[in-house]
């Protein structure tokens, strides 16, 4: 049976967006409920300014608080130098540094051209070099921008290549407004894959246009074997127009699993925390799964 990791996302890019400040021990809750359910890193906070995304302002707390579980990566976004050292300090196993593909996008989300990005993320990288902590770079729009569309694809080849030079140790792509189609996805990564066969790819998909699991099966059909999920399909970008939640974590496991592709994911324990996401956040959530229910369930017949 062929394998994926699935990494979760939703305490990070789900809960950055939200318009209730959840409650640092709910977020506590939250993560060690997951740690549970088998899924491979946990994206638990971003270590930016609390006047970007006051949501995120207790990174440090959450952190320090968890359950660590052998086998559960708990990763940290970071924006910048000061940043690094704050999830360093927090004894975060990764680290995930992010720029963005397009110049327009780069000045809206981190205020600096992608050059520059890549310039600081070298820093960053120096940072982390020697201490044992995975260093991860994310690319935001690499399957299209919402100010300039769809980019060219040397564009992002490049810029993987650089960060490469610079010495990351893997790459996250992102759609980062479900702007991606199958065909896309499909042909990029099966061209990474051509180029860097080494390298440990992974995609991050939103299901904005409601192509995040079509998306994913086109990576996966190409080799690509790690995938971001957010339970209950929570999420977005606060500076990227249009963006919706990210692909459904419960709903990508499902597909996998009813494929016969080993997620090394509990479903019924990921379910069971997806119920808890609707209480915590005063609002439905998108994903489907957990109301649906598995493919295998049966219903009584009906009495007539």
């Amino acid at each position: 049976m062929s394998r994926v990791e699935i990494n979760e996302v939703a305490p990070r890019d789900g809960l950055q967006i939200e318009s209730v400040f959840v409650s640092t021990e709910d977020k506590v809750r939250l993560i060690n409920a997951l740690s549970v359910t088998g899924v491979k890193r946990i994206e638990a906070s971003s270590f930016t300014s609390p006047k970007a995304i006051p949501n995120l302002r207790d990174a440090s707390e959450v952190i320090s608080m968890i359950d660590r579980h052998a086998g559960v990566l708990i990763t940290a976004l970071v924006p910048n130098e000061k940043g690094c050292e704050r999830a360093l300090l927090c004894g975060v196993d990764e680290i995930n540094m992010v720029m963005s593909a397009s110049l327009s996008h780069s000045k809206v989300n981190l205020r600096m051209t992608p050059e520059q990005s890549l310039e600081q993320l070298q820093r960053i990288v120096r940072m982390i070099k020697g201490t044992g902590v995975f260093c991860n770079a994310s690319i935001s729009t690499v399957f299209g921008c919402p100010f300039e569309g769809f980019l060219p694809e040397n564009q992002v080849l490049s810029i993987i290549e650089r960060l490469l030079d610079v010495g990351v140790d893997g790459i996250t792509l992102c759609d980062t407004t479900g702007m991606a189609n199958p065909a896309q996805v499909k042909h990029l990564c099966q061209t990474i894959l051509g180029k860097w066969p080494e390298v440990p790819f992974t995609l991050h998909f939103h299901n904005t246009r409601g192509m995040g699991l079509a998306n994913a099966l086109a990576a996966w059909e190409a080799g690509i074997v790690r995938f971001d999920g957010a339970l209950g399909g929570v999420g977005g970008c606060p500076y990227a127009p249009g963006a919706t939640g990210n692909v459904c974590t419960e709903d990508l496991v499902h597909m996998f699993e009813q494929m016969g592709v080993n997620t090394g994911v509990d479903l019924d324990a990921l379910l069971m925390v997806s119920k808890t996401l609707p209480v915590i956040l005063e609002h439905d959530v998108p994903g489907q799964v957990v109301k649906a229910g598995k493919a295998d369930r049966r219903y009584a017949m009906p009495d007539r």
